[in-house]
């Protein structure tokens, strides 16, 4: 995982999730899901139906659409998928509106931020240097196939990245639930892909409708925080 690090580093306080929390990567996920199951004969699936995979990891995601048992292999579609996802699929992302703002505005809080996602660590890194955004986050975070994300929370804690303070932000409820694995509070966020009724069900400490709601959730507790 390609993180700099130094003895100085103290834990962020921000933790984000990357598809559907910073970008809406639906149009690259999907080319790149329809690529790789055409390339091993099976007929391409339908657009609406593939937006509910964007977000937990890749090799689950094929396992449902292919309706396999979870121990079968499913690195020939992970690797067909990478392979257009690397070549065009991860330019195919659109940065959500807000976001930019709201990162310069966290970081004028004083708050220091990271990037944990359950895509590939490069083809992460690439897309935020896409949108010119990498250089607000102290590291990113990035998995191997079959790696939960409650376990790359772990070992970003056992790195002293982050601790129990520091607070996930994502879009679906794998998100919610890894924080939760790790004692940490999270903040869900509806304008990604999970509904509504995901969200809730999963608990967060927060729920932000826009990027705009969810800097008035930082911008409180900080408030709060100088008061003590």
């Amino acid at each position: 995982m390609d993180m700099s690090h130094s003895i100085e580093q103290t834990p962020c306080e921000l933790i984000f999730d990357l598809d559907g929390t910073l970008t809406d990567p639906a149009l690259g996920f999907v080319h790149s899901v329809n690529f790789s199951l055409e390339s091993h004969g099976i007929s391409p699936v339908e657009e609406d139906d593939l937006k509910k995979f964007i977000g937990p990891p890749l090799d689950g995601a094929f396992r449902e659409i292919l309706h396999l048992d979870q121990d079968k292999d499913v690195s020939s579609f992970v690797s067909k998928y990478r392979e257009r996802y690397s070549e065009v699929g991860f330019s195919e992302n659109i940065l959500y509106d807000g976001i930019p703002d709201l990162l310069v505005a966290l970081r004028g809080l004083g708050l220091r931020l990271g990037v944990c996602t359950s895509k590939r660590v490069d083809f992460a890194e690439r897309i935020l240097t896409l949108f010119d955004i990498r250089q607000h986050f102290e590291f990113v975070n990035g998995a191997e196939v079959g790696v939960k994300k409650s376990s790359q929370l772990k070992e970003l804690m056992d790195q002293s990245f982050i601790d129990t303070h520091s607070i996930m932000i994502g879009d679906r409820h794998v998100d919610i639930e890894a924080a939760k694995a790790n004692s940490m509070r999270s903040v869900g966020v509806l304008y990604g892909y999970g509904s509504k009724q995901e969200i809730e069900e999963a608990h967060p400490e927060w729920i932000a409708i826009n990027p705009k709601a969810l800097l008035n959730i930082f911008v409180d507790l900080t408030a709060k925080a100088a008061k003590l």
